[in-house]
C-alpha cells in the first residue's frame, strides 16, 4: 500500500535513454543531393561526403543507410542500383553495409583508368599565376580521390608545399607547418605579395 500511494516513485523505462534515430524523411529533408552517375568521380566523393555528414548529425541506424542512401540516386546511377537488386532482391540489397554500397559505386563510376589520370595530376599538380583558391580546391579534391597517394599528413603537406609557386614555397617552408591546414597560411602570404606589387605599381 505504501509503495502505491507513493507519488515520487520512478513510473518510467529504466536503462540508459537512446538518442533519437534519424528517419527517412528528415534524411532527405537534410540532403538536397543527388548523384546520378553521369557527374564524374569528384561528384561522386561529394555525395559519399554529404550523406556521410547527414548520417553522423542524426545518428542513423546502420541497417537503414544503404536503403536512405540509394533512395538520392538518380537517372544513370538508379538504373544501376535497380539492376544491382534485381537478382537478390531489394531487402537483400539493402542489407549490404554503407562501405560495401561506396566500393561498388566507385567500381563503377571511378574506373582505374580514371583514378590513374587522377593519380597522374595529383603528382603533377602546380599552383598557376597567383590562383590559389583553386589550387587548394583541386588538391584537396585529389587528395580525396587518390588517397593511395600520400599514405600520411607529413607526405600530403609536402606535396601541397611542392605544388606552390616558387616565390611562396619558401615561405611556406620557412614557417615549418606541421599539418596541411597550417601550411593553408600560404593564401594569406599570396595576398601580402599581391597588396606588395599593387604598391609598387602605383608608386
Amino acid at each position: 500500500m505504501a509503495s502505491t500511494s507513493n507519488l515520487n516513485r520512478n513510473t518510467g523505462p529504466t536503462g540508459t535513454p537512446v538518442g533519437k534515430r534519424g528517419n527517412y524523411k528528415e534524411f532527405v529533408s537534410c540532403q538536397h543531393f543527388y548523384f546520378n552517375g553521369t557527374e564524374g568521380a569528384v561528384n561522386l566523393i561529394r555525395w559519399f561526403e554529404r550523406t556521410e555528414s547527414v548520417f553522423s548529425h542524426s545518428h542513423y541506424a546502420e541497417e537503414n543507410k544503404v536503403t536512405y542512401a540509394t533512395g538520392t540516386l538518380t537517372d544513370n546511377a538508379l538504373s544501376w542500383w535497380n539492376s544491382y537488386t534485381q537478382p537478390i532482391r531489394i531487402d537483400q540489397a539493402n542489407q549490404i553495409t554503407w562501405t560495401e554500397l561506396k566500393r561498388l559505386l566507385t567500381d563503377k563510376y571511378c574506373p582505374r583508368t580514371e583514378v590513374k589520370k587522377m593519380e597522374d595530376e595529383f603528382y603533377n599538380l602546380v599552383m598557376k599565376v597567383n590562383d590559389l583558391k583553386t589550387y587548394i580546391r583541386r588538391f584537396q579534391e585529389l587528395a580525396v580521390l587518390c588517397p593511395n597517394m600520400v599514405l600520411n599528413a607529413e607526405k600530403l603537406m609536402e606535396v601541397f608545399i611542392n605544388g606552390l609557386l616558387r616565390s611562396i614555397e619558401g615561405n611556406v617552408t620557412a614557417s615549418k607547418p606541421q599539418t596541411l591546414e597550417e601550411a593553408h597560411m600560404a593564401h594569406e602570404i599570396m595576398d601580402q605579395i599581391n597588396k606588395a606589387l599593387i604598391f609598387v605599381a602605383r608608386s
